[in-house]
């Protein structure tokens, strides 16, 4: 399998998935026309925000932990009620990911990433010193509910399609490996704001979050896999103002919306 995307993260981390790409414009109903963007708003959710602080490990996986239960409980009650197929999917806390790690080419150097397997379907959390010095708990939010995105995408059948579509090169091949990444953020923003207003957050936070998502994305010299900082933000903020997966159909968007 290919790396299919690799999302630049808040202290040079990253988000690393499988798969293949297809050529624009994508024609594939199971990506295109999916019956997940036609499930309906996603409904609101109470839950506990758990407590981070600086420097400290265990809680900030116990945030994670949390807020995959919480995933857990919003996403199954969603699927249930559409009618789609639902299972839970494990979450793995390392302390450096394994080298090969479900077929993928595991950068040793990073302190921080996340990994989906689709196989297993299993989340893998590499939380590193970049992430602790000065804890986040807004971009452990995020982070985690995209990181859910691609297990959605893995159960609706969007992560086989992209895995066996075929490119004609490399420009291709990264533009929608970007359209996988950006709806991943969007699906992280659906999420967010099923349980903003329990964790009691405000339009301060919100415009923290989207900073820190316009202060990240692809980097200069480097595969550009992620998607902009600018679109990953506006990506992230469509899912957040419909709660609705359907508004995160990066597969029909034009080129310049997943740049």
């Amino acid at each position: 399998m290919r790396i299919r995307m690799i999302i630049a993260m808040a202290g040079a981390a990253g988000l690393f998935l499988t798969g293949t790409a297809n050529a624009y414009p994508i024609k594939d109903p199971v990506l295109t026309k999916n019956a997940f963007y036609t499930s309906g708003k996603l409904a609101q959710t109470r839950c506990a925000e758990p407590p981070i602080k600086n420097n400290d490990r265990t809680l900030a996986r116990r945030y994670m932990a949390a807020l995959t239960n919480c995933l857990n409980t919003a996403w199954g009650a969603h699927f249930k009620a559409a009618g789609l197929p639902f299972g839970k999917p494990r979450l793995k806390f390392v302390n450096k990911v394994p080298t090969g790690y479900c077929g993928l080419n595991v950068d040793p150097k990073e302190k921080s990433q996340v990994y989906y397997c689709r196989e297993s379907r299993t989340m893998v959390v590499q939380i590193g010193q970049n992430w602790l010095t000065s804890a986040d708990d807004l971009w452990l939010l995020h982070v985690t509910g995209l990181l859910y995105g691609a297990h959605l995408a893995g159960l609706t059948g969007i992560e086989k399609a992209f895995d066996e579509a075929p490119y004609a090169n490399r420009n291709e091949m990264n533009e929608q490996i970007r359209r996988s990444s950006l709806q991943t953020d969007c699906l992280g923003g659906v999420f967010t704001r099923s349980v903003w207003s329990s964790f009691g957050r405000g339009a301060k936070d919100w415009n923290e979050l989207l900073r820190t998502l316009r202060d990240s994305g692809d980097v200069k010299g480097q595969a550009r896999t992620a998607g902009t900082g600018a679109n990953r933000a506006a990506w992230t903020k469509l899912g957040y103002a419909t709660g609705d997966p359907a508004s995160c159909n990066t597969w029909t968007a034009t080129p310049a919306r997943v740049a």
